[in-house]
């Protein structure tokens, strides 16, 4: 796909790796809205602020009203509350599967049209190696990226007809406020931004950014004795 002549769509635009995806794709000649519930936060020249609240339906439909020439969608916004599945607030849980999947599945609902109108495109969930692998005390998160991952498979085969192909980009440890707390190495926003622009170009349809990544997607073969060798 040539990104200098596509028009995309970054969710949660104003910082972190939805920031630097709005930059990489600038620098690549991309014409870039850049989606923020507080559209003022944009600071990239070149981009056109939207603003845009994915757990809000009529937000998600006035940025559609808004665009029109959509073909790429990039869907960055999430969220983790740190909520554990058993003992965390319920309505925490219930937070982050209103983002993370039902404001990603709202988002693929609202532009499919504009980007079926427009000759066809891509759409990019930006998942993580928690989409295949849980840590009981961030449940919530996990659980929600599993689905949304459930998500971008079934959009894949259900799109691809229509000229759509639905890519997932999966990370682990990234240097973002997200996962500010945590001490391993993580990958800097800019090298998962370039290597999403670089599989979008390639037409791929999995994006594996780092090594905790792909050493759970190899994990995922030997099932839940691989995966949880700790269980009894």
């Amino acid at each position: 796909m040539d990104l200098s002549t596509s028009t995309v769509l970054v969710t949660g635009a104003n910082r972190g790796l939805g920031r630097a995806l709005a930059a990489e794709l600038l620098n690549r000649g991309a014409s870039v809205y850049a989606g923020a519930r507080n559209p003022s936060q944009i600071d990239l020249p070149g981009a056109k602020p939207v603003a845009l609240d994915i757990t809000d339906p009529a937000s998600v439909a006035a940025a559609a009203k808004a665009t029109g020439d959509v073909t790429v969608l990039i869907n960055n916004a999430g969220i983790s509350t740190g909520t554990d599945l058993l003992t965390g607030d319920p309505d925490n849980v219930r937070l982050e599967m209103d983002t993370n999947f039902y404001g990603t599945l709202s988002m693929v609902r609202a532009f499919t049209p504009q980007i079926v109108a427009n000759g066809g495109g891509v759409i990019l969930n930006i998942l993580s190696a928690l989409s295949w692998y849980s840590f009981p005390e961030i449940g919530a998160y996990c659980a929600s990226k599993s689905a949304q991952w459930s998500l971008t498979n079934s959009l894949r085969v259900q799109l691809a007809d229509q000229g759509i192909r639905v890519a997932g980009l999966h990370v682990g440890y990234m240097d973002t406020d997200m996962a500010a707390a945590a001490t391993a190495p993580k990958t800097a926003p800019a090298e998962a931004a370039r290597l999403a622009a670089d599989g979008i170009a390639e037409g791929a349809y999995e994006i594996v950014v780092d090594d905790i990544s792909r050493q759970v997607q190899a994990g995922l073969a030997g099932g839940a004795a691989a995966l949880y060798p700790q269980l009894p």
